[in-house]
């Protein structure tokens, strides 16, 4: 996704050719420097319990299928710090263990997605308002439950079966 005006002094970008990039890096004329591309950092996490057993879903917005809980990451956050952060704040739920999977970058949101496992202390969940119906599911049957063709459900078969096949999803046109 490429930008087409300086975010720091509002230049229309060029492309100019980085030779420790090996490729053309937009580049602010008026700056005399090369602008990267920026994009969103958001978290996911594959929760469950401390026996290992049963595995939380949620629904959101109304949608009508299971997800991953799953937040952005503040500016000046962690990633881990926003697991926990989005499992106490959506669910109240205290993660005691949190293990990073995989990325992949979310062409749709210009997301760079950050999935991690955590593990909960108990399954008493109390979601907030941003949480329609959440679901613990036995780790056997969790997989059969995640919504289908989605980056929740390539992370959560990756998890279990640690080969990551993505959804491919056209990139919208990045506006500035």
């Amino acid at each position: 996704m490429q930008m087409n005006y300086c975010m720091h002094c509002g230049t229309k970008l060029i492309s100019k050719y980085l030779e420790s990039e090996g490729k053309e890096i937009p580049f602010c004329p008026s700056c005399n420097d090369f602008r990267f591309p920026v994009f969103n950092t958001a978290v996911s996490a594959i929760i469950h319990n401390q026996e290992d057993s049963h595995y939380l879903l949620i629904r959101q917005y109304g949608g009508s299928e299971y997800i991953l809980c799953a937040g952005y990451v503040n500016q000046g956050e962690d990633a881990e710090d926003a697991v926990k952060r989005e499992s106490k704040e959506e669910l109240d739920l205290d993660a005691v263990s949190i293990t990073f999977n995989r990325s992949h970058y979310f062409a749709p949101s210009n997301t760079l997605m950050l999935n991690f496992t955590a593990t909960v202390l108990n399954e008493d969940a109390h979601p907030n308002e941003e949480i329609d119906s959440w679901k613990w599911f036995p780790k056997e049957d969790v997989q059969n439950h995640i919504r289908r063709n989605s980056l929740a459900e390539a992370f959560l078969k990756g998890y279990f079966t640690k080969e990551y096949v993505f959804p491919v999803y056209p990139a919208k046109p990045y506006k500035q």
